[in-house]
């Protein structure tokens, strides 16, 4: 299936822009023969839930919801509180690897990932959904984490917890039952879906649009932190941004929803396209989806790159990183060059 590639007329109205079109295949990136859906719906995902989910080997389900560092909710308490039947709760700054800089929910080992697994009673055939409380907001970096190393039965519930309680379907209110352990074999680590501090820097000289070979760079923070007007959440951290890198926040890949209840889900793939076209252009994001160029998302800390990540694999652009440090580990070093177009 062709979808045209949008493009800005003089006008500033979105137009077809006739002789470029990219080939999207949304049977690729929604289903698959290899692997299942990347986003399910509540009603989906209540359809694999057996009459007894505590006995189930093939569905795991995992609540990832994170908070900022600013917030004062605390995510596990809230799934104490609540939360889908059957579900363990996976604290993506513990299941993570320690950083010199001391860095939160970095990309774990592949030990540390196994055992987490064998913890939730994940085994290499079972089938993991990840929520969070948000709707979309954590579950993609955890569903990233999945998918890195190597376990591709994997989805997030489009919209998470609110939105299956908005929809009808019934949470867990007793106190949660530890799943029982499992095998799960020591995988092997994709080391391309992860981009390292040098790695970032070394890409950041070059222009982007001047060389073919280097990869675009797209910023989920908000668009004021991204020129620096905004200050960071982490006190005392500049705002700014990479060299050469595009602005993209995360919720421009989302909806919101208010009624009944307040929550995102991920714009259908037309609308992810134009806003991906909107941040880097219509000749790259053709590109990018082609796979003639690779992309790295980066953000504040590694978690809302994610966003970006999973709304680029619903747009089946094979070439996709993370920076996983983000802006937190870049910013932090007094070596790197920050860009302020604000000042």
């Amino acid at each position: 299936m062709f979808i045209a590639l949008l493009a800005r007329s003089r006008n500033g109205v979105h137009s077809i822009k006739k002789s470029s079109k990219l080939f999207l295949n949304p049977t690729r990136t929604m289903s698959s023969s290899v692997s299942p859906p990347l986003l399910l719906s509540p009603s989906q995902l209540r359809g694999l839930l057996p009459s007894d989910n505590a006995k189930s080997g093939t569905l795991r389900i995992l609540d990832a919801t994170w908070f900022m560092p600013n917030s004062p909710r605390n995510p596990h308490e809230e799934f104490i509180q609540k939360r889908i039947s059957g579900a363990n709760f996976l604290d993506l700054d513990k299941v993570a690897s320690p950083h010199e800089l001391g860095l939160k929910h970095m990309m774990p080992t592949e030990e540390a990932f196994a055992q987490a697994c064998e913890r939730f009673g994940i085994e290499p055939s079972s089938h993991v959904v990840i929520y969070d409380s948000h709707g979309v907001f954590s579950s993609p970096r955890a569903l990233f984490m999945f998918r890195a190393f190597g376990h591709h039965n994997s989805s997030i519930l489009d919209g998470g917890l609110p939105r299956w309680e908005a929809e009808g379907f019934p949470v867990a209110t007793e106190p949660p039952v530890q799943a029982n352990h499992s095998s799960y074999p020591t995988p092997i680590l994709d080391k391309g879906a992860i981009r390292s501090y040098e790695q970032v820097v070394s890409n950041s000289f070059p222009d982007p649009l001047a060389d073919p070979a280097v990869e675009l760079v797209v910023d989920a923070r908000s668009q004021g932190r991204y020129i620096g007007t905004d200050p960071e959440p982490r006190p005392g951290m500049s705002s700014g941004h990479i060299p050469h890198s595009f602005s993209l926040p995360f919720n421009k890949f989302l909806k919101s929803h208010t009624a009944p209840t307040q929550y995102t889900t991920f714009l259908p793939v037309p609308e992810l396209l134009k806003a991906l076209i909107d941040a880097i252009g219509a000749d790259q994001a053709e590109l990018v989806i082609q796979g003639k160029r690779s992309i790295t998302a980066s953000c504040g800390s590694g978690m809302t790159a994610g966003v970006l990540w999973l709304g680029l694999k619903l747009l089946a652009a094979p070439k996709i990183a993370i920076y996983d440090e983000s802006w937190t580990g870049y910013a932090s070093r007094s070596s790197s060059k920050i860009i302020k177009p604000a000042n």
